[in-house]
């Protein structure tokens, strides 16, 4: 029996799933637009901001809790939408929905999920997003905001960052397809994976489970490009819950978006997949803080690897912190152990952050916590 890694980082994690992965499905949840620069910068920014350290507080009783849409997170962060989890694992979007269960986080259900809206919700005993990605089709797109809003979602999320899905070519050298297609590459790939390949042969291939009858067909490459303004004033007309929308970098959106009632701004680069040459997302997150005020609730994902840059996300402007990649990491590592791994490890690090900078509240983070 293979003896379950101890994960003291997310790049443990990243080593580990790139190990146990077939090259297919790594480079799908690790690559990026373009040569990846985008992503890189994302992440070289964060780490060259600096925290000012102070001493002599009393920082024994630590909270990272935060308030959100009226509810209590237990953590700081969030998962993430993302497409096509049980390629990481079987049941992977049933396992972060139980993480998000166990500490009042959200989790996003992704229209690409490969399992069912229903299951992720029930899962997550609620602390459920459904993440909308516009199809083209709004006959479909229609039918799958009627039926989150049936399944109890509270809060949809709407993607915006994808009028065209951006060129991967990791992805696109290993033939990546969603639909999930297997040719002879895919298929020496998986011999050379053979617990990847055996675990996902005994659980069947994933789908796309949200799809089919009246939601339609999804094509992963076809053209969103037909959104617009309009479909957003209709959607907030439309949509009785809180309304997020993702993907914003440019203040002059993020503006209009207020002004039209989202509730909340996701400030995004879609982790660098979409733009290899957008700017990296914590400036934007920073300009458009100062933009829409200091209470417009904003979000922030791109590029956090750590409890420190979850720290200086906030210190930036977010009132809450999303990550993706690093939980398909953690459970491609070790399954559920290493998502909790994961969980803990992140908090941790939070935690310990914030006692370095001699503070007791993760609320309590802000510009003064950065030299720069």
């Amino acid at each position: 029996m293979q003896q379950m890694p101890e994960l003291h980082s997310t790049a443990d994690a990243r080593d580990t799933a790139r190990k146990r992965l077939p090259w297919m499905i790594f480079d799908y949840i690790d690559g990026a637009a373009g040569d990846g620069f985008g992503e890189s910068l994302n992440r070289q920014v964060l780490r060259e901001l600096r925290m000012q350290p102070r001493v002599l507080n009393n920082v024994e009783k630590r909270s990272v809790a935060v308030e959100l849409f009226g509810k209590t997170a237990e953590l700081p962060f969030g998962i993430s939408p993302m497409g096509m989890c049980n390629l990481s694992a079987p049941g992977a979007d049933l396992m972060l929905g139980r993480l998000a269960a166990r500490y009042a986080i959200p989790v996003g259900a992704s229209t690409a999920a490969s399992t069912s809206l229903e299951d992720i919700i029930e899962a997550a005993e609620g602390n459920a997003w459904f993440q909308l990605y516009f199809s083209g089709n709004k006959q479909s797109s229609d039918a799958l905001i009627k039926r989150a809003g049936a399944a109890g979602y509270q809060t949809l999320i709407l993607t915006v960052d994808v009028p065209e899905v951006g060129r991967r070519p990791r992805e696109l050298k290993r033939g990546f397809k969603m639909p999930f297609r297997i040719g002879p590459r895919q298929f020496i790939d998986f011999a050379l994976h053979p617990r990847w390949s055996i675990n996902g042969l005994i659980s069947g291939r994933p789908g796309l489970a949200n799809f089919g009858g009246d939601f339609g067909e999804f094509d992963r490459t076809a053209s969103r490009a037909g959104a617009d303004w309009t479909l957003l004033e209709n959607l907030r007309d439309n949509w009785q819950g809180k309304l997020v929308v993702k993907g914003v970098l440019d203040c002059e959106d993020a503006i209009k978006m207020k002004a039209i009632g989202v509730d909340a701004i996701q400030v995004s680069s879609h982790g660098g997949r979409q733009l290899d040459s957008a700017p990296p997302a914590i400036e934007a997150l920073r300009n458009i803080r100062a933009e829409v005020g200091d209470t417009y609730p904003l979000f922030f994902d791109s590029g956090i690897r750590s409890g420190e840059d979850i720290i200086k996300a906030y210190a930036m402007g977010a009132d809450y912190v999303f990550l993706g990649r690093p939980w398909l990491f953690a459970i491609a590592a070790a399954g559920e152990a290493g998502l909790l791994q994961m969980a803990d490890l992140l908090r941790q690090e939070t935690s310990i952050a914030l006692a370095q900078l001699g503070l007791c509240d993760i609320n309590s983070v802000g510009p003064a916590q950065l030299k720069l």
